[in-house]
């Protein structure tokens, strides 16, 4: 693990699949941390949503809100623990809350070695 600034660049197998059908959605993917938000939102061109603000402590947004984008068909990806998407420097009952849901929910594999799920895919 690097030092606070290093979320490390996204492979580009998964910048392509995030890039997929980008346009239908308001978020192409939520990461927990604004770090590693930024590092994929950079390499895709795309809005990816940080949870939790800057290192994932702000309880922003709640799981219920999530969730409702979620149902809303907003966002496409979440990007799971790993290189990028997973490490956050403290985190909140938010961030912990939403990605233990989105674990319990929906299925999780594994693209340019992050682990993500398909928020689109219908929970389970």
């Amino acid at each position: 693990m690097g030092g606070l600034l290093d979320g490390g660049t996204p492979d580009a197998e998964l910048v392509a699949l995030l890039r997929q059908d980008a346009g239908r959605y308001t978020w192409v993917a939520a990461a927990v941390g604004s770090n590693n938000a930024a590092h994929v939102q950079l390499a895709t061109g795309e809005p990816v949503m940080a949870i939790g603000g800057f290192n994932g402590s702000d309880p922003a947004p709640t799981l219920e809100q999530f969730q409702r984008y979620v149902a809303e068909g907003r966002i496409h990806w979440f990007l799971g623990g790993g290189r990028m998407g997973g490490r956050s420097m403290g985190g909140s009952d938010a961030a912990r809350q939403i990605s233990t849901w989105v674990a319990d929910h929906f299925p999780a594999t594994s693209v340019g070695g992050a682990t993500v799920y398909d928020l689109t895919e219908g929970a389970r």
